[in-house]
């Protein structure tokens, strides 16, 4: 049985932006689409009503939100789940069960870009499926045109196959082209093992050795999705930097996840938490199998 595609839903402009891009993507995969609402009754005076009639009062905000959307695409398959519970537990929890998970995030202009909130970092953290980030105010793909799905590659060739797939899936089902994106810098001379410094000298020096990894690791997608058109981009800097400074070209942002647990909460690594702050198109962060 082939998984849903999950977005979660809270009634916010960024929920209703990542749920219509959520049955946008639904739509060109085939695939039915859920949503998800997590709650918990507020047994307080500011707030009226017993358990069940907050709960009815929930459902017919969040069946009003998926009518508003899902009414543009006949034949379109939703579900509806409305979960009391933890909002990132359950959240988490419907991103296990997709194929994807795609949550709103509040965005203030190109330059602040993405606030991702404790919520959006616990379950990309905590989620073992990808999680896009749409902010309000994304535009429809056909308003996108001719832009790219830039993915990012960092490690060895066979590094990230993940997010390379999950990257050229995406434009072969919009008919994009991917911008395979790898970064890189001289590190410390102290770094340098003898080994290293061999294969950087076999390799030309050390934008050669990077060119030859980026295409090994994209060869075996080429080879899969010939139709998808691909370009290779290898620059110094750093990979934050670099992936923002295409960003622009980009109708989708794809990048790995390198998640940790910290005392002080989740972390999901600093180029996924930078570029999730800053790109002005949806991100996806994927996670390793």
């Amino acid at each position: 049985m082939t998984r849903p595609i999950t977005a979660g839903f809270d009634g916010s402009e960024e929920s209703l932006a990542a749920l219509a891009w959520a049955a946008r993507e639904a739509v060109r995969r085939g695939s039915a689409l859920r949503v998800v609402h997590a709650w918990r009754f507020e047994p307080h005076e500011a707030v009226q009503g017993d358990h069940e009639t907050q709960a009815r009062w929930v459902r017919e905000a969040v069946d009003a939100g998926v009518r508003s959307v899902g009414g543009r695409y006949a034949g379109l398959e939703v579900t509806t789940d409305v979960v009391e519970g933890d909002a990132a537990d359950v959240l988490a929890a419907a991103g296990d069960q997709s194929r994807m998970l795609v949550l709103g995030s509040r965005g203030h202009g190109r330059v602040v870009g993405f606030l991702l909130g404790s919520v959006g970092q616990q379950v990309i953290a905590g989620t073992s499926r990808p999680v896009v980030l749409v902010r309000s105010g994304d535009r429809a793909t056909s308003e996108v045109d001719g832009r790219e799905i830039v993915v990012g590659h960092e490690g060895d060739a066979q590094d990230g196959a993940d997010a390379l797939g999950f990257a050229f899936e995406t434009a072969a089902a919009r008919g994009a082209a991917v911008r395979a994106v790898r970064a890189w810098t001289l590190p410390p001379v102290f770094a340098y093992s003898p080994g290293s410094l061999k294969l950087l000298d076999e390799a030309g020096g050390p934008e050669p050795y990077e060119t030859k990894a980026l295409r090994e690791a994209v060869q075996p997608w080429r080879e899969r999705f010939p139709d998808v058109h691909v370009v290779e981009h290898v620059e110094m800097g750093s990979a934050g930097q670099v992936l923002l400074s295409v960003a622009g070209r980009a109708q989708l942002m794809v990048v790995g996840r390198r998640a940790r647990r910290t005392a002080v909460g989740s972390r999901i690594g600093s180029v996924a938490h930078g570029v999730l702050h800053h790109a002005p198109c949806p991100v996806a962060v994927v996670p390793p199998v």
